[in-house]
């Protein structure tokens, strides 16, 4: 039987940590917590429950997660954020898979839903790879929201993540505020540049998606509220980019 670690990054995240750890503990025959030198009890918390704690300077969320992955025993790595909890559907199909005697793919992708304003939305998750063979694969290195390139085929399986994204309105709009940036940041450094008129259009088209082609329609208020700031995050991320292109042209206002 295949043995598999759980690579878990964290930064003061003592509401959530256990939480994750929990919903593995029976799965994982590791759990690798890279830590970037919490000030709160994140770092007992992992040390209690057994964990392989590995403190390490930030340098970008796609360099952190794959340091873990490099400080892990086992080949097979299932990438979590310390908000997300494995569903005792998705345990029990990775537990499963990796009984079998088969050549199993690169990789596999894991759909995700969100606990949102008190309600797990069903219709507006997305997809992600995050269980894959590091022999056959790494991270991007982007400014945000990383992801996992594998060589390989890949699958897809059943079970869910949860993600506990945002505690309120508030805190969303918070990350809103850093992730819009670091994207920014990202697309000038690769010399990016979009047309302002797509500030305006992407906003529509977001919400289109989001809230009736993905049904988020279907979760309610909650569903609404998630496909808007979904939405106004992509206008966001390029009226910053074209800023920050710009400010340097800018004449001081009188």
């Amino acid at each position: 039987m295949m043995k598999l670690s759980v690579v878990i990054i964290t930064f003061n995240e003592e509401n959530n940590i256990l939480r994750c750890i929990n919903s593995v503990k029976n799965l994982a025959d590791e759990i690798v917590v890279v830590d970037s030198f919490s000030t709160d009890r994140t770092v007992e918390i992992c040390n209690a429950a057994a964990c392989k704690v590995i403190l390490h300077k930030f340098e970008g969320y796609g360099q952190q997660k794959q340091f873990g992955v490099d400080q892990a025993d086992n080949d097979w790595i299932l990438s979590l954020d310390a908000d997300e909890v494995v569903t005792d559907g998705l345990a029990q199909e990775i537990k499963t898979l990796f009984q079998r005697e088969i050549i199993l793919p690169a990789g596999y992708f894991i759909p995700f839903s969100f606990c949102y304003l008190g309600r797990i939305l069903k219709h507006v998750g997305v997809g992600n790879l995050r269980l894959f063979d590091r022999r056959k694969g790494k991270f991007r290195i982007v400014a945000v929201h990383e992801s996992i390139d594998v060589n390989g085929p890949v699958g897809r399986l059943k079970g869910k993540v949860i993600h506990y994204s945002y505690r309120d309105l508030a805190h969303h709009l918070q990350k809103l505020n850093t992730y819009t940036s670091q994207a920014a940041e990202g697309y000038t450094a690769q010399g990016r540049k979009f047309s302002k008129a797509w500030v305006f259009f992407k906003f529509p088209v977001n919400f289109l998606n989001f809230y009736f082609i993905r049904l988020g329609i279907l979760n309610g208020y909650p569903g609404f509220m998630w496909s808007f700031f979904a939405a106004i995050y992509g206008s966001i991320k390029v009226a910053k980019t074209i800023e920050m292109q710009e400010k340097k042209s800018w004449n001081t206002c009188s």
